[in-house]
Parts: C-alpha cells; sequence; structure tokens
C-alpha cells in the first residue's frame, strides 16, 4: 500500500489488522476481538502481541491512522481511513454486505431482478410501448439492478484464485479483501489467516537454513583454520592449542545436539516420564551445575513452600530450568544476582527466574522462543548460546500443558515465568489428575508416541 505516494510495506499479519480495523472506520475493536479475527485464536501475552502490531502500524502509517481507546481497545479513524491524500482506501461499496448469509444476499437478487422487470413491464406498457420493447427494456433494467446489488459478491473468490496461484510460486503476501459476514467473507478470512501462518512458517523455514548454516559455518571455520596451521608447521600442537579445538568441536556437538532435541520435540518422539519430584532438590542441582561455569554472578534459590512437590518430568524440567539459567547468567552483568523461584500456583508450581540484565523488549517478548532468535542481534554465538535454549525450554513446558512467558523486571532486568500444572500434595503425594480438560494439540501428539529417546547431558 502506499501513503503520501509512498510505498509502506507492511508484514502479513499487519496488513490483516490494518485491513479489519479500516473495513471498520470509527468502529472500536477489543484485544481479544483482534486477537479471534485476525490472529485467529487466543494465545498467550495476547494483549502485548496487538499492542506491538500497533505500535509498528503506527510507526508506519502516522500516529493519527489508529487511535487507542483506553480500556476498550483500537479503532481507525474515521477521517484519516477515508481521506484520498495517504489516508488508507476506503474499502470497496457492496450493497448486500450486511446481510449475514449468501443464501439472503441471492434471495433478495432474485425478488429485486423480478420486481423491477415487473414494474418497468407494466410501466411500459402503459405509457404505449410495444409489449416487446417493453419486455427488452424490463430485462435491461433489471440486469443492471442485478449487477449493482451483487457487486462484490464473488470478487473474494477471484481474489482467492490470484492469491492461490501467487502461492504456488511462493508468494504469499497474496490476501483477500473481506467486507461481507456470510460464508464467502468467513471463507476469506480463514483464507487470510491460512496465507499469514504459511507466510511464517516461510520465513521461520528461510530464517533456519541461514541460521543453521551460520553457527555451523563459524566453528567449522575456526577448528579448519587450527588444523591447517597445525599440517603447515605454523603452530606447534601444543595442548592450548589442542584445547581451543576441542572447545569448537565440543560446540559443534552441542549445536547438533540441541537440534536434534528440537527436531525430536516437534516431531512427537518425546514422551513425558512423569512421577512425583521435590522441586527444592531439582532447583538446587540445576544452580550447583551453572555455578560450576561462573563466578561473577551470583546465584539464589527459593522454594514456598519447603516441601513443594510436582507431578512432572523431572529430567525435563530441569533442563528448562538449566536453560533458563543459563540464559539468565549469560546476560546478567558482572556482581550481578540470578534469582531462581518456585512457589505453589493453584493447582500448578510457578517457576520464576529474573536477572539484572538489560531486558528483553516488550515487542520481542514472544519471538525470544523462536529458534536461532537473539533479541541482540549484535550478539555473536561466540558470546552466547546459539539461541535454541529458550525454543527447547517452550516445547518442553508445551509438552507439560503448561506455559511460559518473558516479563520486564523493574527497574530493569528480564523475568522468565513458567507455569507447571500438576502440583502433588505436601510430602510428595499427588492428587488425583484431573481428566477434564485436553492437552493442547502439540502436547497430545507428542504423549502419543511410543518411543522415548533420553536427553544428553551435553544438551543442557
Amino acid at each position: 500500500m502506499e501513503r503520501a505516494g509512498e510505498p509502506v510495506h507492511l508484514t502479513p499479519t499487519e496488513f490483516d489488522l490494518l485491513h479489519y480495523l479500516a473495513a471498520r472506520p470509527g468502529r472500536v475493536a477489543t484485544r481479544e476481538e483482534l486477537l479471534e479475527q485476525v490472529w485467529g485464536y487466543e494465545i498467550p501475552s495476547g494483549a502485548r502481541t496487538v499492542d506491538s502490531h500497533v505500535r509498528s502500524l503506527r510507526r508506519k502509517l502516522g500516529a493519527e491512522i489508529v487511535r487507542t481507546v483506553h480500556g476498550v481497545g483500537y479503532a481507525v479513524d474515521e477521517a484519516a481511513a477515508h481521506r484520498g491524500d495517504g489516508g488508507l482506501m476506503r474499502p470497496p461499496e457492496r450493497p448486500l454486505d450486511p446481510l449475514p448469509t449468501l443464501k439472503l444476499k441471492l434471495g433478495v437478487v432474485i425478488l429485486a431482478a423480478v420486481a423491477v422487470t415487473v414494474v418497468v413491464f407494466w410501466v411500459g406498457v402503459h405509457a404505449g410501448l410495444w409489449p416487446s420493447l417493453a419486455g427488452v427494456l424490463a430485462g435491461a433494467v433489471a440486469l443492471t439492478v442485478v449487477f449493482f446489488l451483487s457487486r462484490g459478491m464473488t470478487t473474494p473468490l477471484r481474489e482467492m484464485v490470484a492469491a492461490t496461484a501467487r502461492m504456488a510460486r511462493g508468494d504469499f503476501s497474496g490476501r483477500v479483501t473481506v467486507t461481507s459476514r456470510d460464508e464467502i467473507g468467513t471463507l476469506a478470512r480463514a483464507f487470510n489467516q491460512m496465507a499469514a501462518e504459511l507466510a511464517e512458517t516461510d520465513r521461520v523455514r528461510r530464517d533456519l537454513v541461514a541460521n543453521v548454516s551460520h553457527e555451523l559455518r563459524t566453528p567449522i571455520t575456526a577448528l579448519r583454520a587450527r588444523l591447517e596451521n597445525l599440517v603447515d608447521g605454523v603452530e606447534p600442537p601444543d595442548p592450548e592449542t589442542l584445547r581451543t579445538m576441542l572447545a569448537q568441536v565440543e560446540r559443534l556437538g552441542r549445536l547438533v545436539q540441541q537440534l536434534l532435541d528440537l527436531s525430536r520435540l516437534e516431531s512427537g518422539a518425546v514422551p513425558l516420564d512423569r512421577r512425583v519430584f521435590a522441586v527444592g532438590p531439582m532447583l538446587e542441582h540445576a544452580i550447583k551445575e551453572a555455578r560450576l561455569a561462573i563466578d561473577d554472578v551470583r546465584l539464589t534459590v527459593e522454594v514456598v513452600p519447603p516441601d513443594l512437590a510436582l507431578d512432572a518430568d523431572p529430567e525435563r524440567l530441569h533442563q528448562v530450568v538449566a536453560n533458563l539459567v543459563e540464559n539468565a547468567v549469560r546476560h546478567s552483568p558482572p556482581g550481578g544476582v540470578v534469582a531462581v523461584r518456585a512457589a505453589a500456583d493453584g493447582g500448578g508450581v510457578r517457576f520464576e527466574v529474573s536477572d539484572d540484565g538489560p531486558g528483553i523488549p516488550e515487542s520481542e517478548a514472544t519471538r525470544v522462543f523462536e529458534r536461532f532468535y537473539r533479541a541482540d542481534s549484535a550478539r555473536s554465538s561466540d558470546h552466547g548460546g546459539a539461541g535454541l535454549g529458550l525454543a527447547i525450554a517452550r516445547w518442553i513446558v508445551d509438552l507439560h500443558a503448561g506455559e511460559i512467558r518473558a516479563e520486564r523486571r523493574e527497574p530493569h532486568g528480564c523475568r522468565m515465568v513458567v507455569r507447571i500444572p500438576g502440583r502433588a500434595g505436601a510430602g510428595g503425594s499427588a492428587p488425583a489428575p484431573e481428566r477434564s480438560g485436553r492437552l493442547p494439540a502439540r502436547a497430545e501428539r507428542v504423549l502419543a508416541a511410543a518411543k522415548e529417546i533420553r536427553f544428553h547431558e551435553e544438551g543442557r
């Protein structure tokens, strides 16, 4: 789209959000409504996701386009939406859009055509026209009325055909203009949602290939340079050189192991080994492992109540805590504190890992769980992980039908919050599990797998 004669590039989700608001100028849409209509479902931290996309639209189109109705939601300014000088384009005029069903629309078109034909023919005959001429005139007027009333009824279908052809060529940016509430409008909204998900999947695939190539190339290049120096006699095979080469090989091994772990999680090949265990010793063990690799960051543990127990997979949760602690330590300044806390939370357990680092921008709070994503894009993998730890943590939490999110910590820092259902009673006795709710589809697929693949210590 264009604004003030200049092209404006929007992401598929931004386009869908803007189109939904622009088709209803002046009407306030709640965040829940936008989540349902644009994203198709409610997601964790959904309100923040909507807010971040609205801020992005304002940066690209101007703050006056989308206005905030405090305590309610968002709306597109009607004057700006209908303005012709760089504002948003007015949605197409389609007379039958208010009607809720396609059958009702067709009935209205047929009824109007018959009524117009009869009236025009009767008027023509009483005006002294030949019946044949009056019939032709009535037919022409009826066709004009039908064309006007049915305008736009099949336009979404034609747009879907064009967008499908573009998808076949690998272009997933095509969208369908939706203004009606009938069956075709519902189909068009579903099509737009599918196109957005395909575009996101394609983006993730391209990023995965590029990131894996980069992450593998860096240690391989360093290892090759060392080996060439040894072969050419530039460097002697001293212990320091061999230790450096071993570190590069170990880094490659960790990356490959993390990729294998993530692949197994996503493919549904890792079932849970649930049992009742004490939360405190599990956290203490994870903290002791983290202390072996650091000396300038202080780690603290708090468990409330001290005998807190959980019915879950202790090895998987150990990996979640280890990944979160490692990430927090990596971003903490020297002398900082990383606090690990577990507390009873209703029928589950709430884990918190807090640090004194720079924190995560609100707009990136959901993206940090993507594979290879780093909030600090300038940070190389030589000074941090490969960007897979949080992705693995998210999948393990999903296996437990739990939730994980990133929060800002005042005045600075980040707090990673994990909630796992299935808290056991005092002393470690597990209550009877509730079976009324269903696990997410992703977790059900994983739990249904029969083969058990254990996580390796090197992947932690």
